[in-house]
């Protein structure tokens, strides 16, 4: 079964072929990054308007090197929430020509179930298992008993940890998006300053990254206004530190509580290296797997791989009223 995903979200056109849920043959993601860069974040209407003009050719490339033709497709799989909704659209319409043109079931998949199962490209998913997103806009802890069958512990009551990095960032002086600029830094710094570990016992899996975000901003500006030295790398360890012994401990704490078999992380921040080290350090009684680099990120590999198993669940497709939407749980995926 060769199905395309699509994926428009944000900022990236992706375009993807994909067999039987794994095997990816091809992936195409034309960015936007160095677009926004300039304006230190995504500009929603600048997105769309990238979106119109490349979607066609990101298309043509999925399918070229695929090596395959529309006729040999089983299933059209889009990303219809949550994201900005100008640029959800695009890859929908776009979604719906091909299935309306080729005669090809469309379904719609939730982006964050995306994020999910872009494990499952090159891992077997064991059940139960625990995901731990994390995102730009998404920090959530969530169960699975089986495929496509989520069951949210615990989520962020404020800023989401991409979200958080970014915005430090910001104010380190660093360029967007600052995520990686944060890891890579904090790589070369020294946890010398003592920042809150919010939430880390707070006897739930929730999160609550907003006050840690205000702290680590504070003490810059009060160190700006004194004149006094400091490294940012410094800070970036510490901040980093701070964010990943909250993500681990709430992580392995869910883990043990419902004796699952394995943990994947999932979500931009998944690529972050410090996390990767210190929960595969932390965890060690049971497989902790992440996503190739290339499947962090927004993609539409993930999107195919998510549609095919939802596509298997529902045993149909969505039609042709597919609509996108800006706010999207993922619940309203079951």
């Amino acid at each position: 079964m060769i199905v395309m995903g699509v994926e428009s979200s944000c900022d990236e056109t992706s375009v993807s072929l994909v067999k039987d849920g794994k095997k990816v043959l091809s992936n195409e993601v034309l960015s936007q990054i160095d677009i926004h860069k300039a304006y230190g974040g995504v500009v929603p209407e600048i997105a769309s308007r990238e979106h119109v003009k490349g979607i066609t050719m990101v298309f043509d490339q999925a399918i070229r090197k695929a090596g395959i033709e529309y006729k040999d497709i089983d299933l059209v799989a889009v990303t219809t929430g949550p994201g900005l909704i100008g640029s959800l659209l695009i890859g929908i319409n776009a979604a719906k020509v091909v299935s309306l043109n080729y005669d090809i079931p469309l379904i719609g998949v939730q982006h964050i179930a995306g994020h999910i199962y872009a494990n499952g490209i090159e891992h077997d998913m064991v059940f139960p298992l625990l995901a731990l997103v994390v995102s730009g806009g998404h920090t959530e802890l969530v169960l699975m008993r089986k495929h496509y069958e989520f069951e949210k512990l615990g989520e962020t009551a404020d800023d989401a940890v991409g979200e958080a990095y970014d915005k430090v960032a910001r104010v380190l002086g660093l360029t967007y998006p600052g995520g990686p600029q944060v890891d890579k830094l904090a790589s070369q710094g020294k946890d010398i300053y003592d920042f809150p570990r919010p939430m880390i016992n707070s006897g739930d899996f929730n999160f609550s990254f907003s006050g840690l975000k205000s702290h680590v901003i504070n003490l810059h500006h009060n160190l700006e206004q004194r004149h006094e030295k400091y490294e940012t790398a410094d800070f970036c360890r510490s901040f980093q530190e701070a964010v990943t012994d909250v993500l681990v401990s709430k992580t392995k704490e869910a883990a043990e509580k419902y004796q699952v078999k394995q943990v994947i992380v999932a979500g931009g921040v998944a690529a972050n290296r410090g996390l990767r080290k210190k929960i595969s350090e932390a965890i060690t009684d049971m497989p902790v797997f992440f996503p190739a680099i290339e499947y962090c990120t927004d993609n539409a590999a993930m999107i195919a791989v998510a549609g095919y198993f939802k596509y298997k669940k529902k045993g149909h497709g969505d039609g042709f009223m597919l609509n996108g939407s800006s706010r999207m749980d993922l619940s309203e995926e079951e």
